[in-house]
């Protein structure tokens, strides 16, 4: 079997490609990974849906993308609710760093919940979650991010009985 390698750093200008490199190191990762297997099957779990591609509802209040334009490092560390059900219709995305074209029109290109809900239906997931989640991916090493967004939102999970969560990273 002929060995593929992906290039994460594909569609990046070079200098940006350079810049960013120089915050990976070289060497092979050799720590633990964690990794909780799952106590029971995924057609008896509750998946939720977490994207970072900045979908709001119309509703809602947008992601802050002008700050970051002020202040480059800076990400929007709020994190949106999006109920199961809702369609592009309902949504505005708001990213600096990816292209929302194909979102705004078709939610399921980033956060696939007509996709689950048939999975649901096909019990290939035991049921999908209540709400899904929505954040703004560009938190450069932003610790702050994991207390005022990640931390309510697993909150949340349980209350919901999340057993399982799919991202869909931007």
């Amino acid at each position: 079997m002929e060995q593929k390698i992906v290039d994460g750093y594909r569609f990046l200008p070079p200098g940006l490609k350079a810049w960013v490199k120089t915050f990976i190191p070289d060497e092979e990762y050799k720590g633990k990974i964690p990794w909780t297997p799952m106590s029971k099957p995924l057609n008896q779990s509750t998946l939720a849906l977490v994207t970072s591609s900045g979908i709001s509802l119309k509703t809602a209040p947008p992601f802050d993308m002008e700050r970051e334009k002020r202040e480059p490092l800076w990400g929007d560390r709020s994190f949106r609710k999006i109920p199961r059900g809702t369609t592009e219709m309902e949504i505005d995305v708001n990213h600096l760093h990816i292209n929302t074209t194909l979102v705004k029109q078709d939610i399921n290109v980033i956060l696939p919940l007509t996709r689950m809900a048939e999975f649901e239906e096909e019990k290939i997931i035991g049921r999908l979650a209540p709400t899904a989640y929505s954040f703004y991916g560009f938190q450069w090493q932003n610790n702050d991010f994991l207390k005022e967004a990640i931390e309510p939102i697993s909150k949340h999970m349980n209350t919901e009985n999340v057993e399982a969560v799919l991202l869909t990273p931007a």
